[in-house]
């Protein structure tokens, strides 16, 4: 049985490696989906991310799209009390910012699309600074109360914002942010370390990094002179021109060599070997590239391999 850890806080157990949900129903269709998350958790995994506005960047799609899938999923499978369940409010086109009424309205579509009573793990997917933290976090205790949140969790906020809702939430003895989903990785560290960071630390947040992979760079996949036919090549490729870029490639291929394993499971190893970090999200559009994601689980660094990459993406 795979080790699971202790999100925060709060009393949920989530695998090493969450699975982001952001492809299903965009690079992935049903089928494809349902094999990935089939894969992902007959190999461990039972920590799954989306958002209400999974895929409304795309031509024709609304948003919902991945939350869809994934109810059509648990129906087939009947298997939703297996998996840990995360979702988002506050981004999708019909839903944006973080009124309490919007929250309210957010949550409920989001259930009806994942088909489930409760969700397990909700995040504010973008700060909304128009709307007091106090309202905010009433709006989501609501939810907690009325048993359709289990834990509650921020995203794409501010060291500020999320000090001041963590103490509104212990002065008033509301529901609190349990964890926080950053935006961090080898070659993206000033996007959570620091003031943000340490925050988290003091409030005991679990963090749960997205852009684990940056898009795909982090895989190896992208080197000068190749062509990857990604919708996400675009934002991987740019880290090649970079000096850091290219310093954490060479040291991930050493490593990667000499444990005989897949560049992208050494950069997950160090990213959930970091404080605080808990479950970083990677997703797959295919079950090919799941190998590689899962075996984060078994993999541990030693001290010095971890050094070496810390001080390649410095």
């Amino acid at each position: 049985m795979t080790s699971l850890r202790k999100l925060g806080s709060s009393d949920l157990q989530v695998s090493t490696l969450s699975l982001g949900g952001n492809v299903f129903g965009w690079t992935a269709d049903e089928a494809q989906s349902f094999a990935v998350l089939d894969a992902y958790t007959a190999g461990g995994g039972n920590f799954v991310d989306t958002a209400d506005t999974y895929s409304s960047w795309i031509p024709g799609n609304v948003g919902g799209e991945s939350e869809t899938i994934l109810g059509k999923w648990f129906a087939a499978r009947g298997n939703r009390s297996d998996v840990v369940l995360a979702t988002k409010v506050g981004s999708h086109p019909e839903y944006k910012g973080l009124a309490a009424a919007t929250i309210k309205a957010g949550a409920e579509e989001s259930l009806r699309r994942l088909g489930t009573d409760y969700i397990d793990l909700y995040y504010t997917h973008h700060d909304d600074e128009t709307v007091p933290v106090e309202e905010i976090i009433t709006a989501l205790d609501q939810l907690v109360k009325e048993g359709k949140v289990r834990e509650i969790a921020a995203s794409n906020i501010s060291p500020e914002r999320l000090r001041a809702s963590i103490d509104f939430s212990e002065r008033e003895g509301l529901a609190r942010y349990v964890a926080l989903q950053p935006h961090y990785n080898l070659v993206s560290r000033d996007t959570y370390e620091g003031e943000l960071q340490d925050t988290a630390a003091s409030a005991g947040l679990a963090s749960v990094p997205y852009f684990a992979l940056a898009s795909g760079f982090l895989t190896g996949k992208y080197r000068p002179g190749t062509t990857v036919d990604s919708a996400r090549a675009g934002g991987a490729a740019q880290h090649l021109e970079t000096e850091r870029g290219q310093k954490v490639l060479a040291a991930l291929d050493e490593i990667a060599r000499e444990r005989d394993a897949e560049i992208a499971t050494v950069a997950l190893a160090w990213l959930a070997s970091r404080p605080t970090v808990v479950s970083p999200i990677a997703s797959a559009r295919t079950v090919e590239q799941l190998p590689a994601l899962l075996a984060v689980q078994d993999l541990r660094l030693t001290d010095q391999e971890l050094t070496t990459l810390t001080e390649a993406s410095a």
